[in-house]
């Protein structure tokens, strides 16, 4: 069976370090962090209280609707249209010369709307117990609404589903999309992920389980990665999206390809419902299955974008997978977790990590891992990239993505070759 090329051929980011694409590769490369104390909520009474917000985010500054149907979609589904906006736009889709039957969305999120489901069921219970609950409110909060909002918007007649599967969610919906296309399904898709978790539920949810960071003095150094001081991960909304084709469309209509899926690696861990295996054991086989499925050795890997959330047990599993994979080699490639600076935006985070894998690949420089300060002696001394983006011409990379329940997506992106 003959199988289809996948390429990138848009891109779209809202970010806490940048509302836009180049924003938000500028300010990565720099080292930026989008964490500060907590706006959105009055978080005085938590463990935590920051978190990487976006800021000044006002959706009618994207798109010319009334402010009555702003109110029928919650704020995920909002960063969700607002990034297949600017993905479409970066692709110079033309819609009136696509066949829209061939062009479908896949979008995921860890939760979906958290944070309408707050605003109708507080008053609920806090009130004299009159339901007065919004007709829209089923509609706004279900995960698979972004992904049915993106195509109604742009008119999209091809597959549409939503995926959750925890902080995987994303890059598994970039996966079904790159089956789909692979497969001939489709001629293209939207494939991304959006998530608004910065309220009172997702707060309190993670800080209860301690998995979030407390340093509440110094918020902009809190996500620490790969370093022996971290405490935990940095709460953080946002989305990202990727227009993902066929390589025979992408020629037709003439469309610049920023870099080519080559394949995805999916495992599970079927070993604990937080916890990573220890031996990393899941994201090992996820890394090599993608590896497989693209007929590459090990030894071709230049950059892995690493899950990296700055747990104290995650990293370690990660590291752990990595070197068993590679050998020798892992010694030799760049390893960087954007969330040192992003935070970890749950649902989106395999998306807006796989954008800036393709931008790596695009611009040949490896964004940093920032707020190293002491070395963990557990840990194998890899090139973590701490600090300082480095230069780097890079051919082969993998983005990772671990959820809740032992979900593993390994992402392999390559330069375009004709």
């Amino acid at each position: 069976m003959n199988l289809n090329r996948v390429v990138v051929t848009g891109l779209g980011a809202l970010t806490p370090i940048g509302d836009s694409c180049p924003k938000f590769w500028n300010n990565l490369i720099k080292g930026v962090s989008g964490a500060s104390p907590i706006t959105r909520i009055d978080a005085s009474k938590f463990k935590t209280q920051f978190a990487c917000e976006i800021k000044d985010f006002n959706f009618l500054n994207y798109f010319d609707i009334n402010i009555k149907e702003v109110r029928k979609l919650d704020l995920f589904s909002q960063f969700a249209l607002v990034v297949a906006k600017e993905a479409f736009e970066d692709a110079k889709v033309d819609f009136s010369a696509i066949n829209r039957n061939k062009v479908g969305v896949v979008w995921g999120t860890g939760v979906g709307g958290f944070c309408s489901y707050e605003e109708d069921i507080n008053p609920f219970l806090t009130g004299d117990g009159t339901p007065r609950f919004s007709p829209f409110f089923i509609t706004k909060i279900i995960g698979n609404i972004a992904a049915g909002q993106i195509s109604i918007m742009f008119g999209l007649e091809g597959p549409n589903c939503g995926v959750t599967s925890a902080c995987a969610s994303s890059a598994n919906a970039i996966s079904v999309a790159y089956n789909l296309i692979r497969l001939g399904k489709v001629d293209m898709m939207i494939a991304g992920g959006s998530e608004a978790p910065v309220n009172y539920s997702g707060l309190g949810g993670f800080g209860a389980m301690r998995a979030l960071s407390t340093r509440n003095d110094d918020p902009q150094t809190a996500s620490r990665p790969f370093d022996k001081t971290r405490d935990g991960f940095v709460l953080a909304e946002g989305a990202a999206a990727l227009i993902l084709e066929s390589l025979d469309h992408a020629k037709a209509r003439g469309a610049k390809i920023y870099a080519e899926l080559g394949a995805c690696g999916l495992s599970s861990d079927a070993y604990h419902i937080t916890a990573s295996h220890p031996d990393g054991k899941g994201a090992r086989m996820a890394m090599q299955n993608a590896l497989d499925e693209a007929e590459l050795p090990a030894s071709s890997v230049d950059y892995i974008n690493a899950h990296g959330t700055a747990t104290p047990m995650g990293d370690v599993a990660e590291v752990k997978a990595i070197v068993d994979l590679l050998g020798d080699h892992a010694y030799d490639i760049n390893i960087s977790s954007n969330k040192s600076m992003l935070g970890h935006m749950m649902g989106a985070a395999g998306a807006i990590e796989s954008v800036a894998t393709v931008l790596t690949i695009q611009n040949g420089i490896i964004p940093p891992t920032i707020n190293h300060f002491e070395d963990d002696e557990t840990l194998p001394k890899l090139n973590y990239t701490f600090n300082k983006a480095q230069e780097r011409n890079v051919e082969v990379a993998l983005s990772n993505a671990f959820g809740f329940g032992g979900h593993n997506v390994s992402l392999l992106f390559k330069k375009y070759k004709v």
